[in-house]
């Protein structure tokens, strides 16, 4: 579950993308540390800090930039060699992290759901932790069905701010019901505990798939993508806007469902004075975010989901982000930058249709007015895809523009320049209907002339 954090750019960006080293979010020194053996006189061991996941801890230690992957790996090496002690007490040995910021980490990952009560809700086990909350697995006891409970985290459950972000983030959730968005169920307080009761959803994320190595084959891709895509028709339908489209919020269930979720950083459309206390922050996930997101539009809409939405179409069929780069804000930079244009998929991943590539680039355009304007557009297109046909909303954009461009040179092409996009296409419409006209004259004046000549044949005949 994402929230905005800190970013490079000095705004919000989620944080679930790695910060590579030599980044804001980075500051400790990247060379490695001596691969000393820790002192075995380092006090009493905590038995907890053997058993707590250390996948966890490493991904933990190194988005909260305490420490870079080289030294993670450094200190992996060095438990390889004293295999009683665990990874987070070979880290304190090492001098990697303080004891202080290793307790904090112990707590937050070694949390036990068995302290956490909530009438009517049997803990079952802890799902994962995000910025703001941990999810448990649980039983909703009064119809026996088995659910997800999201809990604020006890270091953010004092600051009414971010009470009041949880709060939303579930009033958001209970406008939306649909086959796949992840519905919420129930919400409230329990103790000091703040909770929201989500649909329990059994499956893998896209990035998950995507993290071991997977790259998607067009069709598997873009029937998945539709049903995003309807997603976000219905929350759109309900003034809604989730800003954070992105691998890591699509579930796939083991029964072939797709399922979108995390409504963490979702508002309402019309809800002008929360735009304007975010108006200049770059709120979004940085591998997947709007340019209008990057620069901190106060009127985003729909149109950012579909830019979301396109630029995990274009991950899922090439096995790659759109944009690269060594840190968030070089990777939101090419984002929002319009000289830095976007590689089309199809010329990654040759098995793909320039079809696919065509409405991926729309889906993505740095310029929303050239964008897809509604989800409607997206699906109708994708469905022409399924078919073997071509997009009808892109094909028919791209081969405008491009006769456009072709039928004027010199000055008058330096003029049509300065002309917008909906005049290019409204000068294009012009052309195509006066053909039309000019075909239809030509028709009737072929027909006239054949019908004259017969007449002059038959009074020829009578005399």
């Amino acid at each position: 579950m994402s929230k905005p954090v800190e970013g490079a750019a000095g705004g919000k960006i989620g944080p679930s993308e790695p910060t590579p080293p030599g980044s804001p979010g980075a500051s400790r020194d990247a060379s490695p540390r001596p691969a000393e053996a820790p002192s075995r006189s380092q006090g009493p061991r905590d038995p907890k800090a053997s058993s707590i996941d250390e996948a966890s801890l490493e991904r933990s230690v190194i988005l909260r930039g305490l420490a870079t992957k080289t030294e993670v790996e450094a200190c992996r090496g060095l438990k390889a060699k004293n295999a009683d002690r665990g990874l987070l007490e070979i880290m304190v040995a090492a001098n990697v992290l303080t004891k202080n910021q290793a307790q904090r980490l112990l707590r937050e990952l070694g949390e036990e759901p068995g302290k956490l009560e909530i009438p009517g809700y049997q803990i079952i086990q802890k799902l994962g932790k995000g910025s703001m909350g941990v999810v448990y697995k649980a039983r909703q006891t009064s119809v026996d069905r088995i659910v997800a409970v999201k809990v604020l985290l006890d270091s953010l459950s004092q600051n009414r701010e971010f009470v009041t972000r949880f709060q939303r983030e579930a009033k958001i959730a209970a406008k939306l019901s649909h086959n796949n968005i992840v519905n919420a169920i129930d919400a409230g307080q329990a103790g000091p505990y703040q909770y929201f009761v989500m649909e329990y959803v059994e499956g893998v994320t896209i990035k998950d798939l995507l993290d071991k190595g997977k790259v998607y084959g067009e069709r598997e891709a873009v029937e998945i993508v539709i049903k995003i895509a309807d997603a976000l028709k219905h929350a759109h339908q309900r003034g809604l806007i989730h800003r954070d489209i992105k691998p890591e919020n699509i579930i796939v269930t083991k029964e072939g469902g797709v399922k979108l979720a995390d409504l963490g950083l979702a508002r309402p459309t019309s809800d002008e004075k929360w735009a304007q206390a975010e108006k200049g922050l770059a709120i979004g996930t940085p591998y997947y975010i709007s340019p209008e997101q990057v620069r901190g539009d106060v009127d985003v809409d729909i149109r950012a989901d579909i830019y979301g939405l396109g630029a995990t179409l274009y991950h899922m069929v090439t096995g790659r982000v759109p944009y690269p780069g060594e840190t968030p804000a070089e990777v939101m930079k090419k984002h929002a930058d319009p000289n830095v244009q976007l590689v089309p998929p199809d010329h990654i991943n040759t098995q793909l249709s320039s079809g696919l590539g065509e409405v991926v680039e729309m889906m993505m355009a740095k310029d929303r007015t050239k964008r897809y304007q509604k989800p409607d557009d997206v699906i109708l297109d994708l469905n022409c895809l399924l078919a073997g046909e071509t997009p009808m909303i892109a094909t028919q954009k791209t081969e405008a523009l491009a006769a456009l461009a072709e039928g004027d040179s010199g000055a008058e092409a330096e003029g049509l320049d300065l002309v917008t996009e909906s005049e290019k296409e409204e000068m294009a419409s012009i052309v195509n209907m006066r053909s039309n006209i000019i075909a239809i004259l030509s028709i009737l004046l072929a027909i006239s002339a054949v019908t004259n000549l017969l007449m002059l044949l038959a009074a020829l005949q009578s005399r």
